[in-house]
């Protein structure tokens, strides 16, 4: 068990959707970070996202949210923020250089933006049965992975040389893009850097949906 933690303190609470990858990276670091945790799964297509009590720990109604001690918070990349600060001993996940930081932020930017419009939306319409346009969101994606490609053909990690919250934001839809229908033979650095994600002690993938025609 991770030292940080708490001795007294009851495991930290995650609720989730077994499938979402916004949850996916939070079970991911508390994980690597070797944190006790329980998970509330909640069935969202009852609704449950959206009831009182989850509302008061999520307003906006969506997964993750965390409980820690008394502290709630909601939003993946807030609570990878906040659980590396919190917990980390022997692993900068959020550096303290400005530089680094910077690129850091940067990376978490395009989790909310490229990432969320691009692979994780394409693999809502598969998964999900979203009603977003499935090709749009294809073409965003590779778009996207046209540009990290060369990125990662020079480092190892998306914000340098040593993994940091950026990679654990982005590992999720990147790794199921397939999903959706996204084709990451192409990218072969992209790959590369899914299986040193992969390789990090305590990591933990999130299930597995079938496959669709690729694009």
């Amino acid at each position: 068990m991770n030292p940080n933690f708490p001795q007294q303190g009851t495991p930290i609470k995650l609720y989730r959707h077994a499938k979402s990858g916004h949850s996916h990276r939070v079970e991911l670091m508390l994980s690597l970070l070797d944190l006790p945790y329980t998970m509330v799964n909640l069935d969202m297509a009852a609704g449950a996202h959206k009831a009182p009590d989850f509302l008061e720990l999520s307003p906006f109604g969506l997964v993750p949210a965390i409980e820690d001690n008394g502290d709630v918070l909601s939003d993946s990349n807030a609570i990878l923020a906040y659980l590396a600060r919190r917990y980390s001993t022997d692993h900068p996940w959020v550096p303290e250089e400005p530089l680094a930081l910077a690129e850091v932020q940067r990376w978490l930017s395009i989790a909310a933006g490229e990432i969320a419009h691009g692979p994780c939306a394409a693999r809502l319409v598969t998964v999900f049965g979203a009603p977003l346009d499935q090709n749009a969101a294809i073409a965003k994606s590779h778009a996207l992975f046209r540009v990290v490609e060369p990125i990662l053909s020079t480092r190892s990690f998306l914000a340098g040389q040593e993994a940091t919250i950026a990679d654990i934001a982005g590992y999720s839809y990147i790794a199921h893009a397939p999903e959706g229908g996204v084709d990451l033979g192409p990218y072969p650095a992209i790959l590369a850097w899914l299986a040193r994600i992969e390789a990090l002690p305590g990591f933990v993938g999130m299930a597995r949906s079938p496959l669709p025609e690729t694009t």
